[in-house]
């Protein structure tokens, strides 16, 4: 693969909100603050594997949630039953769901549009009846799957009680998902996703194997959500069918699309607005999902291109001013 590197400004602007991430917890003790930024690294990542299949590869999967919940429940599953690290657990939890999602890929490589988006959704909607029925292998059945072991490094266990490490943690793992995202965007496979999006007969005819990059994106996407989801069962401590409801696939649409389809990182920044905003509007019950609706049109209104293009035209902007204020000097 040849990779694209980071321009001064977009290094700059990255390395800076790395260091205000990272001093972030000597300034903010709250507790509650600190688990709403750990769900956002956890969600923003998601979020940005999902992009990488339906912005860039334009493959219209809503089985995002699904392997998210695939991989919370492989890795809480093997660490409980096997007494494995949560470590491995996490890994094995993506693994799990990458072949849950190359299980559904291959049925949807003569589909397109829509139909992909009913079966992936179909996927969705069946897996709570997967964990009712799997209780024999520990999934809870009906009832929450409990006594989910702890992230432990060394003798150090991570608790809630103390979330700075788990902040921290979360962090890491976010960005490693992350910028892998962004290096599959700038390789040669992020190229091939968006010659098949753009123009599939013209990519087929010069040699890209359509069927090879739809796999390759089907299994690294759901991989990608599955070792978050494995991340998050081992922090929350308990999982449930909850987590494939429509709660939680419609908030993180919603940052999706406000984001910008293929507009890396702009779906990152929106899972980070729409996240604060839902829990800090919970208070006001169903007026929530009003708001947060006029502001997905809003968004569709004043910036068609997502946050994704409200980023690249006001970095221009400051380019430009700060270039004529460096002639005029």
């Amino acid at each position: 693969m040849v990779w694209r590197p980071l321009d001064k400004k977009n290094l700059v602007f990255i390395m800076g909100i790395g260091i205000l991430l990272c001093i972030l917890p000597t300034f903010v003790r709250s507790g509650f603050i600190l688990h709403i930024f750990i769900m956002t690294f956890i969600l923003s990542a998601v979020v940005a594997a999902w992009d990488l299949i339906v912005g860039y590869a334009g493959i219209f999967s809503f089985g995002q949630i699904a392997f998210f919940t695939i991989g919370a429940y492989g890795s809480a599953i093997t660490s409980m039953q096997f007494g494995i690290s949560p470590w491995i657990g996490i890994i094995l939890g993506g693994i799990s769901a990458a072949v849950v999602g190359l299980i559904i890929g291959i049925p949807c490589l003569k589909l397109k549009g829509l139909y992909v988006a009913l079966v992936t959704f179909t996927l969705h909607l069946s897996l709570t009846a997967f964990i009712y029925l799997g209780k024999p292998i520990g999934t809870g059945g009906s009832h929450s799957l409990t006594g989910i072991p702890a992230l432990q490094i060394g003798s150090y266990v991570f608790t809630i009680m103390n979330r700075v490490p788990i902040y921290y943690a979360a962090l890491a793992l976010s960005s490693v998902v992350i910028f892998v995202v962004y290096k599959i965007i700038h390789s040669s496979f992020g190229m091939a996703f968006t010659a098949l999006r753009d123009a599939e007969n013209f990519s087929k005819s010069i040699g890209i194997n359509a069927y090879k990059y739809k796999i390759i994106v089907f299994g690294i996407s759901s991989m990608l959500a599955g070792i978050m989801g494995g991340f998050y069962s081992h922090y929350v401590g308990l999982i449930s069918h909850n987590l494939v409801g429509l709660d939680l696939i419609i908030l993180l649409l919603v940052a999706l699309i406000i984001g910008g389809l293929g507009r890396f990182p702009g779906s990152v920044v929106a899972t980070y607005i729409i996240v604060f905003l839902n829990e800090y509007l919970r208070p006001l019950e169903e007026y929530r999902a009003i708001i947060l609706g006029i502001i997905v049109i809003a968004s569709i209104i004043l910036l068609p291109g997502g946050i994704g293009d409200g980023i690249k035209i006001l970095a221009n902007k400051l380019t430009k001013k700060i270039g004529v204020k460096q002639e005029a000097q």
